[in-house]
């Protein structure tokens, strides 16, 4: 990397009385799994390129909860939540941006009724915004003409109702978006979802993930693009298992985003 990420906390900009634009919540994944890094990297310069105002906890962050719930644990839930809800509040969050859907769907949703009630947006929501502004530019360069399918996160999509951004960017790349049979309101699950990704499955003909991958592999794709560090992972697995890893990269959309502009 050229230049150093600039990656300011909340606490030092409190420290210096000033309040950012956003605060970027990156999630257990983008701190800490090796592969979902590179996607907050990739998210952080982009928000620098567009100078946008924006911080992120820190050592401060806590787990959501959204694994402990989704088990079934609702008080390990509640105490991670009211954790996080104490410094955010102290912090007089307004918005939140994250390009994780789980963090996205239990800060947005379950937060408010534990008195954490702010703007929250998922990352490519956040970029479409951007791109609205105009405070990024978008040329398709590498990505024109190439065949890309997006796999819809079940916390983005169903969930949420969010389909149409992460498309939207896909376009402006000059990209050729081409859709699986499950996807939008059908969309099928990558298998990692309600704290699944951190166990075996059971057993069965077939692994969830290894379904959704032949589903997008039926649209014989250069990219498959995601929106969620899960699915990233989950869908990687899938390549790999059909040994396609040479032949189909799998990217996060502000991966897409960031190599398109050469950041």
């Amino acid at each position: 990397m050229s230049n150093e990420l600039k990656v300011p906390t909340m606490a030092e900009l409190f420290a210096e009385g000033k309040q950012p634009e956003v605060l970027f919540w990156v999630g257990c994944a983008g701190s800490f799994d090796d592969r979902a890094k590179k996607i907050t990297k990739a998210f952080v310069k982009i928000l620098n390129k567009a100078n946008v105002s924006f911080a992120v906890l820190g050592t401060e962050e806590s787990c959501t909860g959204d694994p402990a719930k989704r088990a079934g644990n609702e008080f390990l839930f509640q105490m991670q939540a009211f954790t996080n809800i104490e410094v955010m509040n102290a912090y007089e969050v307004k918005k939140v941006v994250t390009a994780c859907p789980h963090c996205f769907n239990t800060i947005k949703n379950e937060y408010p009724g534990l008195g954490g009630n702010y703007e929250v947006v998922h990352h490519t929501q956040f970029l479409k915004d951007l791109l609205a502004e105009g405070r990024i530019t978008m040329e398709g360069g590498q990505y024109k003409g190439k065949r890309i399918t997006f796999h819809d996160p079940c916390y983005l999509g169903r969930a949420n109702g969010v389909y149409e951004a992460p498309r939207d960017l896909i376009r402006k790349l000059d990209a050729e978006l081409v859709e699986m049979k499950n996807c939008k309101k059908k969309g099928l699950c990558c298998g990692a979802g309600g704290a699944q990704m951190f166990k075996e499955p059971e057993n069965g003909n077939k692994d969830v993930n290894v379904e959704r991958t032949e589903q997008a592999l039926g649209t014989k794709p250069e990219i498959i693009a995601a929106g969620c560090p899960f699915c990233n992972t989950m869908m990687t697995d899938g390549v790999k298992s059909k040994e396609k890893e040479g032949e189909v990269e799998v990217l996060d959309i502000a991966e897409l985003i960031a190599n398109a502009e050469d950041l």
